[in-house]
């Protein structure tokens, strides 16, 4: 049988997941009973869910040593500063699992015009006395609540969150909640995604797996 590839826009509101009784995938489509998406959106994010059946390709766009790019269209808090733009592009110290983490280099810029992207339901809380500002932000790793931690630590509070694209794939054009069947052959052309790419992360994952061959038994 052929894998399954859906592209979704995740709406705010929605975890990234079909287990749980309200709030969740299901309530966006009829789904295969074998996919699950690849990686996670934060329940107060929007944008880009793949969910697939495709464990080769979810091993890969997840492992560490293969970084793809995730784009994020990012609504700030204030305007910000080239040298705060400087500072998401070299690396910022955020927390992770308890320990201070420096990212790794990304691509920032601020984002002229408002992007024409739908309008999020609930909108977001303005206040009156300071201006927002929306910037374009790529990473090549993913760390919980990575892109609010980063905007955080230079000063400008993230206040809406949209994945817009991973690698080529995108949600152009999408309305909200809508989802989008692709096949294998335009999935990994979009995500830039070889077989040798995927053989590679096979052999590097049963590296780790398996015990070291150097260790010698004791006598």
């Amino acid at each position: 049988m052929p894998h399954r590839y859906f592209v979704i826009y995740k709406p705010f509101g929605i975890l990234s997941q079909f287990s749980g009784e309200k709030d969740t995938l299901k309530e966006l489509g009829d789904f295969p009973k074998e996919v699950y998406p690849v990686g996670r959106l934060d329940k107060d994010s929007e944008g880009l869910l793949l969910v697939t059946d495709d464990k080769a390709l979810n091993n890969y766009l997840l492992h560490p040593s293969f970084g793809h790019k995730r784009t994020y269209l990012v609504q700030i808090e204030g305007v910000p500063t080239e040298e705060a733009i400087k500072r998401l592009e070299g690396g910022v110290e955020i927390n992770v699992d308890g320990k201070l983490y420096r990212t790794k280099k990304a691509l920032a810029q601020i984002i002229v015009e408002e992007p024409a992207i739908p309008d999020r339901n609930p909108p977001i809380r303005f206040r009156k006395s300071i201006p927002d500002s929306w910037i374009r932000l790529s990473l090549i790793e993913g760390k919980n609540r990575q892109v609010r931690k980063m905007t955080a630590a230079v000063g400008f509070p993230t206040l809406r969150l949209v994945r817009w694209s991973m690698e080529d794939l995108s949600i152009e054009g999408f309305e909200v909640g809508e989802i989008s069947e692709l096949g294998q052959e335009e999935i990994y052309k979009l995500l830039n995604v070889t077989e040798r790419k995927i053989q590679n992360t096979k052999r590097s994952t049963e590296k780790i797996s398996s015990p070291s061959s150097s260790v010698k038994k004791r006598r």
